[in-house]
């Protein structure tokens, strides 16, 4: 559990360390191009759930997203504390991945109302959501998770 709790606290720190940058030193919605025709920093705030996901939803209702994102870290502890004990480094690496994302999207909707997104990946007229440092990390860790569960099923038949 340590294992996890470190990697999750790296990645809250990373988030909302890249997130203060962002703030201080973009206006909102002006891109900054890093690799043209690539990537762009554009700062935006996101009050749904991922990929702009209930984003339409009334100010009054944003409480529901946040009460969903709760529940989600709940869920996900509950499958770590099953997973623990047999998951060896690749699932604690996971699980503190998507434990950290999650958290550090959770401090913005908490702080803000909405997630602080800067990561505008698109290639010509087509434009992936924007995102943050969470939201990659929780990518990774559900990539990581997926092929630990893979594996681990195949080594015990």
């Amino acid at each position: 559990m340590t294992a996890v709790l470190v990697v999750a606290g790296a990645v809250v720190a990373l988030d909302q360390g890249t997130k203060y940058l962002m703030l201080g030193r973009l206006v909102p919605g002006a891109p900054v191009a890093i690799v043209d025709d690539l990537v762009n920093l554009t700062l935006v705030r996101n009050p749904g759930l991922a990929f702009g996901v209930l984003a339409g939803v009334p100010i009054g209702w944003r409480w529901l997203v946040a009460v969903l994102s709760v529940a989600a870290l709940a869920v996900l502890g509950r499958l770590a504390l099953r997973m623990l004990p047999d998951s060896g480094w690749l699932g604690q690496l996971s699980l503190g991945l998507i434990f950290g994302g999650a958290v550090g999207n959770l401090i913005d909707r908490a702080r803000w109302g909405a997630v602080v997104d800067f990561i505008d990946v698109y290639w010509r007229t087509h434009h992936w959501p924007a995102f943050n440092v969470a939201d990659s990390s929780i990518s990774v860790g559900v990539a990581l998770l997926a092929l630990q569960l893979c594996t681990g099923d195949r080594q015990r038949r």
